[in-house]
């Protein structure tokens, strides 16, 4: 069942055109995710979808029923609210009608009593006399804690409470924008779960490209304000989306070979003038117009760090170090040794001390206990995820030269605007205040000044929030190719595997571990019987992927039952025989005429091919639970 329709729907702010001629339908169940560069648009069409923007023109058609609930972007206030007043806010109009009730109750006229059986009728139309128990099961079911205040609480938790504002409205349709931000990858995969359970549809729009592989059942792209739907998850959006740009690339080259052929042939001489075809002229007439109307896919954004001379062979050396904060242990006796080249990424929960272990190992900070060991001829660039250092009032050029005209980036210099467009920053854009920016461009603006100064040390508190997802791929080459230390706080589990060559894990009441390779290689390593003991405490030229293997001695094992035995006999073949299958669909789906046939067969042919690979995933899934049962 269609919950919104959107056709022909055009918008544009200025001369920047976000939508022309769009169209996109929603089913119920859907859970689609929505991408595009940043400033494409993506926020804008949330709003025109929710209603709180109109399109210049175009139809927005809505399921008479539909109710639509929201997560913004921006966190809620640190106020004094409880957070059952922040849940209870997503019911705000059964709110001011239960109040207008208990008022009108005190009064005996009998105009009052007519009031009140119009407000009942309003009341019981949207359940409303059951208003504290649905924010009660909300509350229980996020975890909240209705009395606290949401000063009192992380990033984290105040994204949770407003989700659950979004969920106690029980909607058909789930606008996410970001949800991922400030939250830890614990939180995230918490939200991964709750939206799979969710049974309404779902827009999406996430930097989190674990979290959209996951949840998304279609990707819709935003490109040069067209709407492009795409069945599957994420990998199968980009091997689609490949294609069609080489298909589009070929289709151009031939449009403008054919124009350039037409312009010779109209510059010809007198003889070939009077022999000239109107009709001719009039096409290449027509080819000129739609030659200029041709909108460029914008480009990648294209900067480069600025490294500084080389720090000395150690950066950092940590001895038995301990710190609390209030009463709580956040590092109990902790060993870290940290040299030139090492990219570490730190994963904890929210408040688990990730940035007071930051401090201490810039010097920030001194510990409460322990020794701490510099090294020399470190230069620092630091990426502050709340963009606290970014001026608001001031524009871009402000923001980034600091009063410069020029920048001084791998021993050339060059002209502040001409360096902020490689950030995909035009000269009229550069000049505009950074409060009118996108989170995206924000990160961008930081991205830019932090680059801007040499360095052979970064420090990147969460900088992947909001980037869309080119820009964070070129950082992921720009820091896999940087020659120095690099030192990332991030929940991204995409990134991380990408990016570092270790990840410091803080797991609880001030025990902190190291463990080789990113996010799955930790979940790997700490499954294991030896990955109590970590990379700290070895000589680093000794540490190897073997050394978190288990030891040799034969595991206990149980006896699976005789049906659950003949199962985990068969699958082998089983996944043998799908996997065969499915590499025989992706062959044809890659072939180059793919995408030339009928609309309709290439839908069923990739159709077919999710199916396999979902099949494919249960039976390894299958297949490792019947494992694990025999441990």
């Amino acid at each position: 069942m269609a919950l919104i329709r959107l056709d022909a729907l055009s918008l544009a702010l200025g001369n920047r055109v976000l939508l022309d001629n769009a169209a996109l339908q929603i089913e119920a169940g859907e859970r689609i995710a929505l991408v595009g560069l940043n400033g494409a648009g993506k926020s804008t069409l949330m709003k025109l979808i929710s209603g709180e923007q109109q399109p210049d023109s175009g139809v927005i058609w809505r399921a008479p029923t539909l109710r639509i609930a929201q997560l913004p972007q921006a966190l809620p206030q640190a106020d004094e609210r409880l957070v059952r007043q922040v849940v209870s806010d997503g019911l705000s109009d059964v709110v001011a009608l239960r109040e207008a009730y208990d008022a009108l109750v005190l009064r005996q006229d009998a105009e009052a009593m007519r009031e009140l059986d119009v407000l009942q009728q309003q009341i019981e139309a949207v359940d409303g006399w059951h208003l504290e128990q649905k924010v009660e099961r909300v509350l229980t079911r996020l975890g909240l804690d209705p009395e606290q205040r949401m000063a009192d609480l992380s990033g984290g938790w105040r994204r949770r409470a407003a989700l659950g504002a979004a969920l106690v409205q029980e909607p058909d349709l789930l606008l996410l924008d970001e949800p991922t931000n400030h939250l830890d990858i614990e939180a995230i995969e918490w939200l991964e779960q709750v939206l799979l359970d969710f049974q309404g549809g779902v827009l999406l729009i996430s930097h989190d490209r674990a979290m959209v592989e996951h949840l998304a059942t279609a990707i819709v792209e935003l490109d040069r304000g067209i709407l492009t739907k795409f069945p599957g998850n994420y990998a199968r959006y980009l091997e689609q989306k490949e294609a069609l740009l080489e298909e589009e690339a070929r289709h151009r080259a031939e449009f403008d070979k054919k124009l350039a052929q037409e312009e010779r042939w109209i510059r010809q001489g007198i003889k070939a003038r009077r022999t000239r075809n109107e009709g001719r002229v009039r096409a290449l007439e027509q080819m000129r117009r739609e030659r200029s109307q041709r909108r460029e896919r914008q480009g990648k954004a294209n900067f480069a760090l600025d490294e500084a001379s080389k720090s000395g062979k150690l950066v950092v050396e940590l001895e038995q170090v301990s710190h609390s904060f209030s009463g709580k242990t956040l590092i109990k006796d902790l060993d870290l040794k940290i040299q030139r080249g090492d990219r570490i990424g730190l994963i904890g929960p929210n408040g688990a001390g990730k940035s007071t272990l930051l401090k201490i190992l810039l010097g920030d900070l001194v510990p409460e206990k322990g020794e701490v060991r510099f090294g020399t001829r470190m230069e620092v660039a630091y990426f502050d995820q709340m963009r606290d250092s970014l001026d608001p009032e001031k524009s871009i050029i402000d923001n980034v030269s600091g009063g410069r005209e020029s920048v001084e980036v791998q021993g050339r210099s060059r002209h502040i605007i001409s360096y902020l467009s490689d950030f995909l920053f035009s000269a009229e854009r550069a000049r505009t205040p950074v409060k009118a920016l996108s989170g995206g461009e924000c990160n961008r603006v930081l991205l830019a000044r932090l680059f801007s100064k040499p360095a052979n040390l970064l420090v990147l508190d969460e900088p992947t929030n909001d980037l869309d997802v080119e820009t964070l791929e070129l950082l992921e080459e720009i820091l896999m190719g940087f020659a120095g230390t690099v030192l990332l706080v991030s929940h991204d589990r995409a990134f991380l595997d990408n990016v570092v060559t270790s990840t410091v894990v803080f797991e609880g009441q001030g025990v902190i571990k190291e463990y080789v390779g990113g996010y799955q290689d930790w979940l790997r390593q700490r499954m294991l019987p030896s990955a109590t003991t970590s990379i700290s405490d070895q000589p680093a030229e000794q540490v190897t992927t073997s050394d978190t293997a288990p030891m040799s001695a034969k595991p206990n094992t149980r006896k699976l039952s005789y049906k659950l035995q003949r199962e985990l006999d068969s699958l082998p073949a089983e996944l043998e025989a799908a996997e065969a299958e499915l590499e025989a669909l992706q062959q044809v789906c890659a072939a180059p005429d793919f995408y030339s046939q009928e609309h309709a067969q290439v839908a069923q042919a990739l159709e077919q091919l999710q199916q396999q690979e979902a099949l494919v995933e249960r039976l390894m899934e299958r297949w490792v639970e019947l494992e694990a049962l025999q441990q």
